[in-house]
């Protein structure tokens, strides 16, 4: 979902329909269309005055009962307006009803700031969550096939002689009373070995030997202390004695010691009282206890995993674990891909007893789940290895079997992350919803999408304060005759991608005997000073194969480009990841009013005391709490927002002060620091890669899985050598507009020319056929994937077998 970014209210722009007119401004809805004016028996959603984000008091009217997209280049307004304002009405409409202790429990998006809103059923919102599921999460829990699997173990499965009866919890790892109690549920046990800690015995202490300690001046005290306990730190690590060696990583004691340091001159310092903990209990309680990702995924890189010897992996206990369905234990049917547990469940499927009718209930699941192309997954698979549009789809899934009628879905990007052989089924799916009595509201930049929608709502022109008006709303041929849309260019065909001849490769990354995930033993050559494409259904190994390219041992500097958040707090932002906020502050520190009276760039940061607003902590907004109502939050009554004490806030640079530099957009701000070089740097390769609409202060938690990866993009393009590096990225075209999409390819074309190697993921067939090389993985997902079907130049691969080369075929047909 794009971040609307930029100003707020408005003017009425360019295309937006006058109050009580009919979409998109026309008055009379087009002839063919069934819409009328308002009346009893209006079928539309009618909006007047919209104005959330960047929305510039926006009209518009849309039909119910039908599949309608909303689309309009990244930062449009288009998420603004479906799920910023309708669905954030729908659902405070929906409160409105629900007891006030009740409404605590639900998340809430806040009332939209819109003038009317008339029509509007009840919406579900499937969007594209920001969040990361926990690790205990799984396709299973997702769908609530675990729950019926359980239930059909409990109720029909095959116990043991004398065995006791167990409650369906018995089977969930996730409960107390079915978790293996030596690896809680986790299948797997951690732990620290001589090797893992100290990886070169040949180090001495003072040397770096135990690798996992703390750099700093923690590290030095623990050295410090073992030397007053009288350990030889300049001795090699394999020649001390091994009792020693053991204490040192293992032990349980914490001595408490008197330390006299020495420095160079030999001249003793003040002495100290340091504790010595040993390097398992260091590397254990930072793993389970550090809020730092960083400092978590460090400890992890010294710990050994293994499969707990207890459960055998299984998380289960052993009583949960003897009761069998169809010869198979709990563990064994969620490890099958969905298809092969239908399979499995058929035969059972006849009759009237419980086996009978929860193994129907399980295969009606799972029949819709393979309609949407997620045959090959697994009901065991954790939802932290899947891709936000698999995470949309398992929810879209559960919808399917819900049986509701008469509500609008709002979707985030449903075919975000779908070969276009997969985006068929999910048009089928959509189309099932509709005709069971729904409304289908849709953010999409899939062209395939926009063609076969009933109603097309066209937000632009630009982005942020560039964007926020309705073009049109009306059927998708309509839209030829609005000039002023960039979305019309693509899809009616006349924007036309420029020829391109593949590059000649400067040499080659040769992978031989690649097996991770659904791949066996897969070779394969990736071209050098090139941009491979890899393709392929979903769950055929693309990201498996891109993640052995980019752990490849002769890969040379490789950067990896992904979808994770930049930060996990609203603390962190646009300024602070890029090192933009470093510059900034320094100006403000170099004003004369900032010198007169002593402030440093620490001044101006939101993230320490001093110049931060206390009351909120640098924050920006402080939480509410109501009695009997659920907790809001409101912009900070002390600073208005702004996040800076007023003395922080009377330095200006140029006339404004640090809190209104934040709230400037990449583009306001590029303007503005148009003569500041290395500021001028990053606000350039943030526009770009498209972000030219975001502020600078956005939240990293307010950003997509896409705009977090082109932020990251842009960090790196920042640097002044690109050539021999090795840049892999997983789809980053997702949830871009084709204009978007169109300057995107061309810095990654432009990193190419510099001499750097390019691998993508991508299902954009027009970016595909721009590629030098082509890697098509399948045929199909999961276990029927994991091969290469076809490879080399896309004509080639468009030539060759494979579901791809269809629609590669046709996007290479329609270049020049």
């Amino acid at each position: 979902m794009d971040s609307a970014g930029g100003a707020g209210a408005g003017p009425a722009g360019a295309g937006a329909a006058p109050a009580g007119a009919g979409p998109g401004g026309a008055g009379a809805a087009p002839a063919g269309t069934g819409l009328g004016g308002a009346g009893a028996a209006d079928p539309c959603v009618r909006v007047r005055g919209a104005r959330e984000h960047n929305l510039r008091n926006v009209d518009v009217a849309v039909p119910r009962d039908a599949l309608v997209v909303f689309t309009g280049v990244s930062g449009s307004g288009k998420s603004s307006l479906a799920f910023g304002t309708l669905y954030a009405e729908a659902q405070r409409r929906y409160l409105e009803s629900v007891a006030p202790y009740a409404r605590r429990l639900l998340h809430q998006v806040g009332a939209p700031d819109v003038d009317e809103i008339t029509g509007l059923p009840p919406a579900v919102a499937l969007g594209q969550r920001r969040s990361v599921p926990s690790s205990r999460s799984s396709v299973g829990t997702v769908t609530a096939v675990s729950n019926s699997l359980r239930m059909l173990l409990s109720r029909a499965g095959d116990y043991p002689p004398g065995a006791e009866h167990l409650d369906s919890d018995a089977f969930s790892p996730n409960t107390p009373v079915g978790a293996c109690p030596n690896c809680h549920g986790l299948g797997e046990v951690h732990d620290v070995t001589e090797e893992s800690l100290v990886p070169d015995p040949s180090l001495s202490i003072r040397e770096g030997a135990v690798a996992s300690w703390p750099g700093g001046w923690m590290g030095k005290n623990l050295r410090e202390i073992l030397e007053e306990l009288g350990v030889d730190v300049d001795r090699p690590w394999r020649d001390l004695p091994k009792e020693r060696r053991d204490w040192i990583l293992f032990t349980d004691e914490q001595p408490v010691v008197t330390v006299h340091p020495v420095r160079e001159a030999h001249r003793r310092q003040g002495t100290y009282k340091g504790t010595f903990h040993s390097a398992k209990r260091l590397v254990l309680r930072a793993y389970a206890e550090s809020k730092s990702e960083k400092r978590r995924e460090k400890a992890a890189s010294f710990m050994t995993s293994a499969v707990c010897p207890v459960c055998r992996g299984k998380r289960l206990r052993r009583e949960a674990l003897a009761v069998t369905f169809a010869g198979r234990d709990i563990a064994d049917l969620a490890a099958l891909p969905l298809d092969d547990l239908a399979a499995v469940l058929r035969p059972h499927a006849r009759g009237t007893g419980p086996a009978a009718v929860l193994s129907r209930d399980l295969i009606g699941r799972i029949e819709v789940l393979s309609e949407l192309g997620l045959g090959y997954l697994s009901t065991a698979r954790s939802s932290t290895t899947l891709s936000s549009g698999e995470l949309q789809r398992l929810r879209m899934a559960t919808q399917l079997r819900s049986g509701l009628f008469g509500v609008v879905y709002v979707l985030d990007e449903p075919s975000a992350g779908l070969h276009p052989a997969d985006t068929e089924a999910l048009m089928a799916s959509l189309h099932r919803l509709k005709t069971a009595g729904n409304s289908l509201f849709v953010i999409e930049h899939d062209l395939s999408v926009m063609r076969r929608a009933d109603w097309l709502v066209d937000v632009g022109p630009g982005a942020g304060v560039h964007g926020g008006c309705v073009l049109h709303s009306g059927p998708v041929e309509d839209l030829r005759d609005v000039p002023e849309s960039v979305t019309r260019r693509y899809l009616f065909g006349e924007a036309k991608r420029p020829e391109h001849t593949p590059r000649t490769p400067k040499g080659w990354l040769r992978l031989r005997g690649v097996t991770r995930h659904n791949l066996r033993n897969l070779d394969v050559d990736v071209p050098l000073g090139a941009f491979t494409a890899l393709t392929g259904v979903s769950g055929s190994g693309k990201t498996s194969l891109l993640d052995a390219i980019a752990d490849a041992p002769d890969a040379g500097r490789v950067v990896r480009v992904d979808q994770k958040p930049i930060g996990r707090t609203p603390r962190s932002n646009l300024a602070t990841y890029t090192g933009l906020f470093d510059t900034v502050r320094k100006l403000f520190a170099d004003t004369d009013e900032a010198k007169a009276r002593g402030y440093d760039a620490g001044r101006f940061s939101f993230n320490v005391a001093g110049g931060r607003c206390e009351n909120c902590q640098g924050e920006g907004y402080v939480s509410v709490e109501l009695l009997f109502l659920p907790s809001t939050y409101a912009p900070c009554p002390v600073c208005g927002g702004a996040r800076y004490n007023p003395e922080t806030l009377q330095v200006t640079y140029r006339g404004v002060n640090i809190a209104q530099v934040l709230d400037m957009t990449v583009d306001e701000a590029g303007d503005f620091l148009a003569d500041v070089a290395p500021a001028a740097r990053s606000l350039r390769t943030l526009r770009a890669v498209g972000l030219g609409y975001l502020r600078l202060g956005q939240p990293a938690t307010e950003l997509s899985g896409g705009e977090a990866q082109r932020v990251k993009l842009a960090s790196e393009l920042q640097r002044a050598r690109h050539g021999d590096t090795l840049y892999v990225l997983d789809e980053p075209t997702t949830g871009l507009h084709p204009a978007d999409t169109e300057v995107l390819v061309g810095q990654l074309q432009a990193l190419v020319d510099e001499g750097a190697t390019v691998v993508v993921v991508e299902h954009d067939m027009d970016v595909v056929a721009s590629a030098d090389h082509v890697v098509d993985l399948g045929p199909g997902g999961g276990a029927a994937g994991g091969r290469i079907v076809a490879q080399g130049t896309p004509a080639a691969v468009a030539a060759g077998p494979g579901r791809t080369a269809r629609y590669l075929s046709a996007a290479v047909l329609g270049s020049g």
